[in-house]
């Protein structure tokens, strides 16, 4: 089964996916160890990564680049946050093209314009709607059924609810697999674009947003399909390095944090070190016979 596949396999089943933004394959391999079925490639999380702000300015090769390195570690599918999709309609066919290549499960592009801001900031500017339609139908041209493409609308906050489900309904039309309402502000918006959309949909449940606090249960009883958590895990991470920067700064040593790191052993287990040790060892064994026999 391939990634694409898998990955509509589980947006039709009963449950909801809920996918967990990863920015590393390190990361990636935790939440497939935690027992994630699906994971989210998030661009704020992949900029914040790099030092830079969640504007669209990281390139599609540093993205394919980070999917593939990503994708090589696990086998859950991947969700790639394609930004606006590096450029016009022509530019987004060639997203699709690299991200399938690069082996990722689906895509996600959105309608706002460049420079984009995250979606749950003010001051938000929209593409006109069949510039994002061209741009739908582009990637689905490259993607074939081997990616998903998952049409994000940010009209919420810059045309209304209707607005929003309006979009959706077009996106939904030029052939997007999935639909990916950004920044709505209560359970009762949420529930009326389900209503009044019958695409897979897609929740965005990220932190100090302008969406209120909700469970994977509560969008599942609101029949959504998928729901991400973004940048928990880049929030998270960060805030544990700033601590243990802090406390190594002032005390000159890690011992008091040791508890609360992970083992060396913990980590081999996590990206397979023994493997590779064994697989070494084999090399030398075959080299070993080799010269031998000469």
């Amino acid at each position: 089964m391939s990634p694409a596949e898998n990955l509509k396999r589980l947006l039709e089943g009963e449950k909801i996916v809920v996918a967990p933004g990863v920015f590393s394959p390190s990361v990636a391999r935790l939440a497939e160890k935690a027992g994630f079925e699906a994971a989210y490639f998030s661009g704020a999380g992949f900029s914040g990564l790099l030092g830079l702000p969640d504007l669209g300015i990281t390139t599609l090769s540093e993205v394919a680049r980070a999917t593939r390195e990503i994708t090589s570690k696990v086998k859950i599918p991947l969700l790639v946050d394609a930004d606006t999709g590096f450029g016009e309609a022509l530019n987004v066919g060639r997203t699709a093209f690299e991200l399938k290549a690069a082996g990722a499960a689906g895509m996600q592009i959105e309608d706002q314009v460049l420079p984009k801001r995250c979606g749950h900031l003010d001051g938000k500017e929209l593409v006109q709607a069949d510039e994002m339609v061209k741009k739908v139908i582009a990637a689905k041209e490259e993607a074939g059924k081997e990616l998903l493409v998952v049409a994000r609308t940010d009209a919420r906050a810059v045309e209304g609810i209707d607005g929003a489900v309006e979009r959706a309904l077009l996106y939904e039309k030029a052939g997007a697999d999935a639909i990916f309402p950004e920044a709505l502000e209560s359970e009762a918006e949420f529930s009326e674009f389900r209503r009044k959309v019958n695409a897979p949909l897609v929740a965005n449940m990220t932190e100090f947003g302008k969406t209120p606090y909700m469970t994977a249960a509560q969008f599942q009883g609101l029949g959504y399909n998928m729901v991400l958590f973004p940048v928990t895990a880049f929030r998270a991470a960060m805030k544990a390095v700033e601590k243990v920067f802090e406390g190594l700064k002032a005390g000159g040593t890690q011992k008091p944090m040791l508890g609360w790191l992970m083992t060396r052993e913990e980590f081999y287990e996590l990206i397979d070190y023994y493997r590779y040790q064994e697989a070494d060892k084999k090399t030398m064994d075959a080299a070993k016979k080799v010269h031998g026999g000469s």
